[in-house]
C-alpha cells in the first residue's frame, strides 16, 4: 500500500511556491515556467499610508506591482480618475506605477495634498494599494510673546512653558541656553512630555535669564528658537534695598525662611485621570511633583504587576515607558510621589484599544477548472473591525457577478471555477483607530502536466541510507504522479517505498539491488508525460585502524594512525581537528596520507585529536587524546631569525625550467619552516624583485618555470618562527630564449556601429605575455554560412579593428591572433559577431484594434518578417492618441502616448483611454538602431461612461421655505448627458440626518429653486449627472434657510425701545454714584453708609459675609487700626501706581466675589436689597440675535 507523507524540512527547497502561495495547486518557481503562466497583478512595493513630504523636495509614491502579463498602472486622487498627463509637473516612472511630482521645477507641494491610490491591471484582474495620504510637512515659526520675567522665591516650585508651534509631524523639544548649551536636568529640575521645563523646587543656582525653548522639525531639517525666559531666584537672607522698595510691609513681615513642604503634583493634576493607547504603541505616563526636599516618584500597578522586560522608567523615574503594549497592559496605574513631609499620589486609568490587525489575511489562490477553494479574510481589533470585499477593486456588491463564487461574512467560497473567475480580491477590515487592506488572487490554470526534474538525472547513495529520487511536476488538474523501475518495470507499490506528495520518491533502506533507472510518471485530464533517472549504490566508508592513546614527553615526537577504506568511485578527503578545531598553523605539525606526525611536543599540544574522513555522500571520525608530561630541564635557549642562505648555483638549465640550490645558514636555534624564493627580471623591470615559489624549511633546491625572452637572477630568504632572514646574495643571470606566444587576445567581438562594418574588438596581451619581441596580431572574418574564404590582417599592438563595406546585419565568424617575432601562437577559437544593423525598412501589418470598454482597449497585429528588421528585433511601439471627444466634437492639442512590447509579441492592452472618444493609432517595429515605418493610422472610438462630477453647485436666493440651486456641467461628461439627479435632508441641531429626498433634473437644466422647506434649517445637498452607462460621482454642499421674520423682529425690538435704553443708562448711572461714594468714604476710614443702612434695616436674606466664603463682613478699612504700610501714601506728584494703592478695586476684586461689568463698573455685595434671580436658562438679558440662531445649527 503506498504511503503518502508530506515533503521533509531538509528537502523543503524541492518545492517552492509562486509568490507565497498556499492553495489546492503548489505551482513550482521555475523561471522558464514562470514565464509561460499568467498570474494576476501583485503589489509587492507602496508608500505608506500616512506619507509626510518634504515640501522643498521632489514627491515620489510608490507604486509597484508584477503579473503576468506585466500590469499597467492608473491613479485615483481624493476618490476620482488622477490623470497625470493632464498635469506636466506629474510623470510616472516606466515600467512602474510610481509617480514622481517634479517640486523642484516649480511645483508647490501644498497644490498635491490628498489620499492617493494606485490600481495595477491586467487581463487577469486589479490590484489596488493602500490610501496613501500626501501632507507636506510643516515647521511654523514660533508666534511673537512679550515674556515677563519670573520672580520665585526660593523653595517654591516654577513651570516655564513651552508651547510649540504646531508642526507636521509634532517637533522634538529641548532646552539650551544662549552657549547653545544643554540645560542640565534632574531629579528636581525635569522637562515634561509637553516640552515644559519643571521646577519641583528653585534654588539660587536656578537664576538666569537664556532659559530658551527650542523645536527641532526633523523632517526639514530646521530648529525654532522661542524668545528666552528670565527666571530670578530671591531669598530672604539676600534681600536688597531695590527688591524691598518694590514690596510692601506685609510682603516683607510676612515672608518666611525657605521652609519645606510636602508633594504636590505640577502634572496631572486632579487625583485621577485616563489615558487610551493603541496595541503595538509605546505607552507614555508621567507624573511631576513639586516639594521640598525634592520628591522621589515611584509606580506600581493596582491589582498587578508591571510588566517584565517591556517596562522602562525614564526622566529621574517621572515617566513611565511601557513598550509593545496589548489589551492585557490595561488597567490604573499609580503614581507616588513622597518626601519626608509626605506623599501625595495619582491613578491614571489606562485603556488599551487596536487598530485592526491580521488573524487570518487572505492568500493567493491557485486552482484547477472544476476546483474549489476559499479565501479567509480574519481581523481582531478593539473595536471588533468590520470586513468588506472587493472584487479587482470594486465592491463585491457592485462586481460583476460569478456564479462559482459565495461571499459568507469574512470568507468567499469558490465552487467549480472556471478560467473566466481569475480576479484579485481586497479584504478591508476597520475601525474607527484605522484599517488594514489585502489583497489576494484566485488564479485558475489548466495546463497538461510538465516534469521539472532534469532528464537522465543522477542520484549517489550509500548503501543501508535513504535514497530520494526527484519528480517535481506542474500541472492544472495536479496531475498523478507513478513510479515505475526499469524501462519496462511495473508500477513501485508495498512498504519499500514512501510516495511523497511532491512527487519524489523514497527508498528508505537503499539497497546495492535497488541501482537502477527508474521512471516517473506525471498524467492528468490534458495530457502525460515521463521522466527517467538513474541510481547507483556506493559502499560505506570506514576507519580500519583507528588513531590511539599516547603519552609524549615534552619536546618529544608523536604519530596518530588513520588508515580508511572507501569505495573505490569516491575520492576522500582527510582532516584533522584538535580539541574539536582546526590544527595549529604550526610546521610542527605534518599531516601524511595516513598519519598525523607532531614534532618538538609542548604542553600546548595536550588534548584530543580527531581524524575525519569525508566523500561526496558520507562521512566518518576517530578520536584519540594525546598527553603530554614533563621532560629533564634544559638550559635557556636564545632564539632569533636565520641567517640568510648561500652559496647559490643554477644547474638543469632547459627553455622553460631551471634548477636552483643553496646552503641554509643557521636557524639560530628556531628551526626553519621554508624558504622562500624571488626572481628579477634585468630584461623588463631591472631592480625589481618578484615572488617566484617557496619551498619546506627541510628542502635545499627547486625546480623552477621559467617563461620565455626574461633575463633571470634569483635570491633566497629563510623563514622561522620568529621571522625572516635577510635576501641572500643573487645568483647569476639567466637569459630565456624568445618563442612564439602561448595565448591569444580574450574577449574577442564582433559589433557593427554603423549599418555597412564591423567592428572587431579584443583585450590585448600584456608585456610578459608576449614571449619575444615584435608583438602584433591577425584579424581574421568571414561571413557566416556563406562559403567564403576567410580574410585576415595583421595589426600593431592595437585592440581594435574596423572592417568597412560590410552587408548590413549579417552574422560574420570572427578570430584574433598573436605573433611575435618568432612566430604564431596557437589557432584561436572562433567567436560569432555581426555587422551594424539599420532602421527596420517594413511596418505591421493588419492592425486590428478591440474595445473593451470605455478606458480600455486591445490592439492586434501581424509581425514583420524578420529580414526585414535588419537588426536584433526588440520589440514594437503603439502610438496612441485621442482626437477629439464625441460629445463635444472638440479638437485639442493631440498628446500622442507610445506603449512598447518587448519580443516578438503581437497584441497588446491600452490602458487609460477617455470614454466617449474618438482615437487613432499606428504600431512601428523596434531594433537596436530605431524604430521602423509607421502602419496606416487606425481609427477607433471609445463608449460612452458615467460622466465627472458637475463642476460647481452653488446656492443663493435663500428665504423662508425655499433655495435656488444654480451648477456647472460637468468638465468629462464622458458621453451624452441624460439627466440630474438632486438629493437632499434636513440636519437638525444634533447634525442628525432627516429622510431623503431626490428629484431627477433634465440635462438641459441649469438652475432649479426648491420650494416648501423648513424655515431656519440647514439642509445637505447631493448632486450628480447621468449618462446611459451611469451615474457619476457626486458634488455635496450645504444651505440654510433663513429665520421667520415675525420671529426676528420680536427680538430685535426690545433692544431698540427708548424705554428700555433709558432704564439701562439710569442703573449705570446709579452704580456710578455708589462707586464714588464708596470710594470717598473709604479714604475716610469710615464705615460704608451702606453697612450702617444694613444695620438700621437689617433684611434676613442679606447675612454678614463671612471671611472664610471669600467675601465682605464688615464693611470697614481694614487699616483703621494699624498705621499706613510703607509706600501706601500717595507721591507728592499726586500720582497713584496700580501696585502701591491700598485702595485700588483691584483689591476689592482678590477679596471677593466681586466681578466687574464691560463698562469696568464692580459688581459685589454693596446693594442693601437683592437682585432678582435671572430667568431659569438665560445666562444673558441680552437678545438673542438671528445670527445668533443661526449658528445654533452649525
Amino acid at each position: 500500500m503506498m504511503k503518502k507523507m508530506s515533503i521533509p524540512t531538509s528537502k523543503a527547497s524541492l518545492v517552492l511556491f509562486l509568490c507565497q502561495i498556499i492553495s489546492a495547486l503548489d505551482v513550482p518557481l521555475d523561471s522558464k515556467l514562470l514565464e509561460e503562466l499568467s498570474q494576476p497583478p501583485t503589489i509587492t512595493q507602496q508608500s505608506p499610508k500616512d506619507y509626510i513630504v518634504d515640501p522643498r523636495e521632489n514627491i515620489v509614491i510608490q507604486c509597484e506591482a508584477k503579473g503576468k502579463p506585466p500590469p499597467s498602472f492608473s491613479w485615483t486622487r481624493n476618490g476620482t480618475h488622477f490623470d497625470i498627463d493632464k498635469d506636466a509637473q506629474v510623470t510616472m516612472k516606466p515600467n512602474s506605477g510610481t509617480l514622481v511630482v517634479n517640486i523642484m521645477n516649480g511645483g508647490k507641494a501644498e497644490a498635491y495634498e490628498g489620499v492617493y491610490q494606485c490600481t495595477a491591471r491586467n487581463e487577469r484582474g486589479a490590484a489596488i494599494s493602500n490610501n496613501i495620504v500626501i501632507r507636506p510637512s510643516r515647521s511654523p515659526l514660533w508666534t511673537k510673546e512679550k515674556l515677563e520675567p519670573n520672580h520665585v522665591r526660593e523653595g517654591d516650585s516654577l513651570v516655564l512653558h513651552c508651547r510649540p508651534p504646531v508642526g507636521l509631524p509634532p517637533p522634538i523639544i529641548f532646552w539650551m541656553d544662549n552657549a547653545f548649551q544643554r540645560l542640565p536636568q534632574s531629579e528636581r529640575v525635569s522637562q515634561g512630555l509637553n516640552g515644559d521645563l519643571y521646577f519641583s523646587n528653585v534654588q539660587p543656582e536656578d537664576t538666569r535669564e537664556d532659559y530658551i525653548c527650542y523645536a527641532r522639525f526633523n523632517h526639514t531639517q530646521t530648529i525654532q528658537q522661542k524668545q528666552p525666559i528670565s527666571v530670578k531666584v530671591f531669598s530672604m537672607d539676600s534681600l536688597n534695598d531695590t527688591i524691598a522698595a518694590n514690596l510692601s510691609d506685609t510682603d516683607i513681615y510676612g515672608a518666611k525662611p525657605v521652609t519645606e513642604r510636602q508633594p504636590v503634583l505640577l502634572t496631572p493634576t486632579g487625583s485621577t485621570s485616563t489615558k487610551v493607547e493603541l496595541r503595538g504603541n509605546v505607552l507614555l505616563l508621567e507624573c511631576i511633583a513639586a516639594g521640598l526636599p525634592t520628591p522621589v516618584i515611584r509606580w506600581i500597578k493596582e491589582g498587578g504587576e508591571l510588566p517584565a522586560n517591556r517596562t522602562f522608567f525614564e526622566n529621574f523615574k517621572k515617566t513611565l515607558k511601557i513598550i509593545d503594549v496589548s489589551e492585557a497592559d490595561s488597567g490604573n496605574y499609580k503614581c507616588i510621589a513622597r518626601n519626608t513631609l509626605g506623599s501625595v499620589h495619582h491613578v491614571i486609568s489606562v485603556t488599551v484599544k487596536a487598530a485592526p490587525y491580521w488573524i487570518t489575511a487572505p492568500r493567493n489562490l491557485v486552482l484547477s477548472p472544476g476546483e474549489d477553494g476559499t479565501l479567509i479574510c480574519r481581523a481582531n481589533g478593539n473595536p471588533k473591525p468590520s470586513i468588506s470585499w472587493l472584487a479587482n477593486g470594486v465592491p463585491i456588491a457592485i462586481a460583476p457577478e460569478d456564479p462559482s463564487r459565495k461571499v459568507d461574512g469574512d470568507t468567499i467560497i469558490f465552487s467549480q471555477v472556471q478560467e473566466r473567475s481569475s480576479a484579485v480580491y481586497q479584504c478591508n477590515a476597520s475601525n474607527e483607530y484605522g484599517y488594514l487592506l489585502a489583497n489576494a488572487f484566485v488564479n485558475v490554470l489548466a495546463e497538461p502536466p510538465r516534469i521539472l526534474t532534469p532528464a537522465n538525472k543522477l542520484y549517489q547513495v550509500i548503501a543501508d541510507s535513504p535514497a530520494l529520487l526527484d519528480c517535481a511536476y506542474f500541472g492544472s488538474p495536479k496531475p498523478e504522479i507513478e513510479w515505475f523501475k526499469g524501462v519496462k518495470g511495473s508500477i513501485l507499490r508495498g512498504n519499500e517505498y514512501v510516495f511523497h506528495d511532491n512527487g519524489t520518491l523514497e527508498i528508505p533502506v537503499a539497497q546495492k539491488n535497488s541501482a537502477g533507472t527508474y521512471t516517473c510518471v506525471a498524467r492528468n485530464e490534458l495530457g502525460k508525460i515521463q521522466n527517467e533517472v538513474q541510481l547507483e549504490i556506493k559502499d560505506p566508508t570506514m576507519i580500519i585502524k583507528q588513531p590511539e592513546y599516547k603519552v609524549i614527553q615534552r619536546y618529544g615526537q608523536v604519530s596518530f594512525e588513520c588508515i580508511i577504506k572507501h569505495d573505490s568511485t569516491l575520492l576522500p578527503t582527510v582532516t584533522w581537528l584538535k580539541d574539536n578545531d582546526e590544527l595549529p598553523d604550526d610546521e610542527r605539525f605534518l599531516v601524511g596520507k595516513d598519519n598525523l606526525t607532531i614534532m618538538n611536543v609542548t604542553d600546548k599540544d595536550d588534548g584530543t585529536y580527531t581524524c575525519i574522513v569525508n566523500t561526496t555522500l558520507d562521512s566518518v571520525s576517530a578520536s584519540a587524546v594525546l598527553t603530554v608530561v614533563a621532560a629533564p630541564p634544559t638550559p635557556a635557549i636564545i632564539y632569533a631569525r636565520p641567517n640568510p642562505p648561500f652559496d647559490l648555483e643554477l644547474t638543469g638549465q632547459l627553455e622553460r625550467s631551471i634548477d636552483l640550490s643553496w646552503i641554509p645558514g643557521d636557524e639560530n636555534n628556531s628551526p626553519i619552516i621554508n624558504f622562500v624564493i624571488e626572481y628579477e627580471d634585468a630584461l623588463h623591470e631591472p631592480g625589481v624583485w618578484h615572488y617566484q615559489t617557496e619551498v619546506p624549511g627541510t628542502q635545499t633546491t627547486a625546480q623552477l618555470k621559467l617563461s620565455p625572452y626574461v633575463n633571470y637572477s634569483f635570491r633566497v630568504i629563510a623563514v622561522n618562527r620568529i621571522g625572516r632572514s635577510q635576501p641572500s646574495e643573487p645568483s647569476e643571470q639567466y637569459l630565456t630564449k624568445s618563442a612564439s606566444p602561448d595565448e591569444n587576445p580574450a574577449n574577442v567581438q564582433g559589433i557593427g556601429s554603423e549599418p555597412d562594418n564591423l567592428v572587431i574588438t579584443w583585450e590585448p596581451l600584456k608585456g610578459f605575455q608576449s614571449n619575444g619581441p615584435g608583438l602584433q596580431y591577425k584579424v581574421s572574418w568571414r561571413q557566416k554560412d556563406v562559403d567564403d574564404e576567410w580574410t585576415s590582417v595583421i595589426v600593431a599592438n592595437v585592440s581594435k579593428y574596423i572592417v568597412s563595406g560590410t552587408p548590413t546585419f549579417v552574422p560574420y565568424e570572427v578570430k584574433v591572433q598573436a605573433l611575435n617575432d618568432l612566430g604564431y601562437a596557437p589557432e584561436p577559437s572562433e567567436v560569432i559577431g555581426h555587422s551594424g544593423e539599420d532602421l527596420p525598412m517594413v511596418a505591421p501589418g493588419n492592425v486590428q484594434v478591440h474595445v473593451i470598454n470605455s478606458t480600455l482597449a486591445k490592439v492586434h497585429w501581424d509581425p514583420v518578417p524578420l529580414k526585414t528588421v535588419r537588426g536584433h528585433l526588440q520589440g514594437y511601439k503603439v502610438y496612441y492618441w485621442k482626437v477629439q471627444s464625441l460629445s463635444r466634437r472638440s479638437r485639442r492639442h493631440i498628446e500622442k502616448k507610445i506603449l512598447t512590447f518587448r519580443g516578438n509579441k503581437t497584441f497588446g492592452m491600452l490602458p487609460g483611454l477617455e470614454p466617449y472618444s474618438s482615437y487613432k493609432l499606428n504600431v512601428r517595429v523596434v531594433n537596436g538602431k530605431g524604430e521602423g515605418p509607421a502602419s496606416p493610422d487606425k481609427v477607433f472610438n471609445t463608449p460612452e461612461g458615467v460622466p465627472s462630477s458637475p463642476s460647481f453647485l452653488k446656492i443663493t436666493n435663500p428665504t423662508l421655505d425655499s433655495l435656488t440651486l444654480e451648477w456647472g456641467s460637468p468638465t468629462h461628461p464622458n458621453g451624452v448627458l441624460t439627466s440630474y439627479t438632486l438629493k437632499f435632508q434636513p440636519i437638525n441641531n444634533t447634525h442628525e440626518l432627516g429622510p431623503l429626498v431626490e428629484i431627477k433634473i433634465p440635462a438641459n437644466e441649469s438652475s432649479l429653486i426648491l420650494k416648501n422647506l423648513n424655515y431656519s434649517t440647514r439642509y445637505k445637498f447631493y448632486f450628480n449627472a447621468q449618462t446611459s452607462v451611469g451615474s457619476g460621482s457626486q458634488i455635496t454642499e450645504e444651505a440654510v434657510t433663513i429665520m421667520d421674520e415675525a420671529m426676528a423682529s420680536r427680538q430685535v425690538d426690545i433692544a431698540t425701545q427708548g424705554w428700555f435704553i433709558g432704564l439701562m443708562c439710569a442703573v449705570a448711572l446709579l452704580i456710578l454714584i455708589l462707586l464714588i461714594v464708596c470710594f470717598i468714604r473709604r479714604n475716610k476710614g469710615g464705615k460704608y453708609p451702606v453697612k450702617e443702612k444694613e444695620d438700621a434695616h437689617a433684611d434676613p436674606e442679606i447675612q454678614p459675609m463671612k471671611e472664610d466664603d471669600g467675601t465682605f463682613g464688615e464693611y470697614s478699612d481694614a487699616e483703621d487700626h494699624k498705621p499706613l504700610k510703607k509706600g501706601s501714601r500717595t507721591p507728592s506728584d499726586r500720582t497713584v501706581k496700580k501696585e502701591d494703592s491700598d485702595d485700588s478695586l483691584v483689591d476689592y476684586g482678590e477679596g471677593v466675589n466681586g466681578q466687574f461689568n464691560e463698562d469696568g463698573s464692580f459688581i459685589g455685595q454693596y446693594s442693601g436689597k437683592k437682585e432678582k434671580e435671572p430667568a431659569e436658562g438665560n445666562e444673558s438679558s441680552e437678545a438673542p440675535s438671528p445670527v445668533n440662531a443661526m449658528n445654533s445649527f452649525v
